[in-house]
């Protein structure tokens, strides 16, 4: 028993290492994306080597199940497509004994998806945004990149290209007074930006200018005039030694989120957005053992031929699994319906669905 063991243990496991190196590296390569741009422009080389130490706990509590699913459906749709699940239970073997060393190996592996999940990984998670923050403050030039967004000091700014001297191409300056009003609007022909590093000073120099001015009022008249030259100012050295001092629930370790939450009881305000990021962790913890509850009797009842098929159908139910939990955040402006609680129906259904089959089959 224990060599029949051994053997479906061991094609899991390197069916489980090798999805894991595969995914994990395909999701942290597309969030290094951002600090790559940073060094691109001038930022250190080792912040690379630190964002990505910081980011790898939050990301093998995605891939971990995701690799648990893949595992299970390449080795037991494989042992079912060469009938070797049925003469092991023609030999009296019970679907329970087959699967038992992969059903322990994925509950050590839920274990370690919990701590990383409600320890280890939330506060790494901030520490990779802080060195974001950080390298921008070393490089703030690196926040004007053609093509996005940038909203600094209430200011939203848009430049549509760069030239390979370092000049911004149609660049268009918005003053915010609200989420969809603004007072100002300048439109330039090209810009340029000067670092301060010692005042913490960064000038953003734009030239040939079209200013439109918004009256206040009920009129809403527009005042515009061309100038040759506008300078914007941002200090970016206040911007961040003023930023809130409040660590984000996502950044924080069980015990403080925890902490978070009595304190906020006590002051009589809603803890639905602290209760829902507290019960997501959890719910992502146990993905492993949804995953391999369901992904099993799946990849038995796979055929030779059908066996590519319930591979992809385990990554489309890994991937609706994460995104219907995901989801429940948008719901956190409705505590009446109880998102905290609607988060744990993937799992629920998951486990529940997996159960039934594994039985079903069991008794055949």
């Amino acid at each position: 028993m224990g060599i029949l063991n051994w053997y479906v243990l061991r094609g899991f496991l390197v069916s489980f290492f090798m999805s894991i190196f595969i995914l994990t590296f395909a999701m942290t390569g597309a969030n290094l994306i951002k600090i790559l741009d940073l060094i691109s422009e001038g930022a250190s080389a080792w912040a690379f080597v630190q964002f990505a130490l910081y980011i790898l706990p939050i990301m093998l509590t995605y891939t971990i199940p995701w690799a648990v699913m893949v595992g299970i459906m390449q080795v037991f749709g494989r042992l079912s497509a060469d009938s070797e699940i049925t003469a092991m239970r023609a030999c009296g073997v019970s679907i329970m004994q087959i699967v038992s060393p992969v059903m322990l190996v994925t509950v050590l592996l839920s274990a370690l998806c919990l701590y990383l999940q409600v320890e280890l990984g939330p506060p790494l998670q901030g520490k990779a945004r802080g060195l974001l923050r950080d390298a921008v403050l070393e490089k703030p030039q690196a926040l004007f990149e053609p093509g996005r967004q940038i909203n600094v000091q209430n200011t939203l700014i848009y430049i549509n290209d760069k030239d390979p001297s370092g000049k911004f191409r149609g660049v268009d300056l918005y003053v915010l007074t609200g989420k969809n009003t603004y007072s100002q609007n300048v439109s330039a022909e090209y810009g340029e930006i000067a670092v301060d590093q010692e005042r913490k000073i960064l000038t953003f120099t734009m030239h040939n200018c079209m200013v439109s001015n918004k009256e206040s009022g009920s009129s809403g008249a527009v005042n515009r005039f061309f100038t040759k030259k506008f300078d914007f100012a941002y200090d970016f050295g206040k911007g961040a030694n003023s930023r809130e001092l409040w660590v984000r629930p996502k950044h924080m370790n069980l015990k403080d989120l925890l902490g978070r939450i009595r304190m906020t009881r006590e002051l009589n305000q809603d803890t639905t957005e602290l209760e829902v990021e507290l019960n997501q962790r959890i719910a992502f913890a146990l993905s492993p053992i949804s995953f391999l509850l369901l992904g099993l009797p799946l990849a038995i009842r796979t055929s030779r031929r059908e066996t590519s098929v319930g591979l992809f159908l385990s990554v489309i139910l890994a991937g609706g699994f994460f995104m219907s939990i995901v989801m429940c955040e948008v719901l956190t402006d409705l505590p009446r319906i109880y998102p905290q609680y609607l988060l744990w129906l993937p799992n629920i259904i998951f486990q529940t669905v997996g159960a039934y089959m594994i039985c079903k089959i069991s008794r055949r």
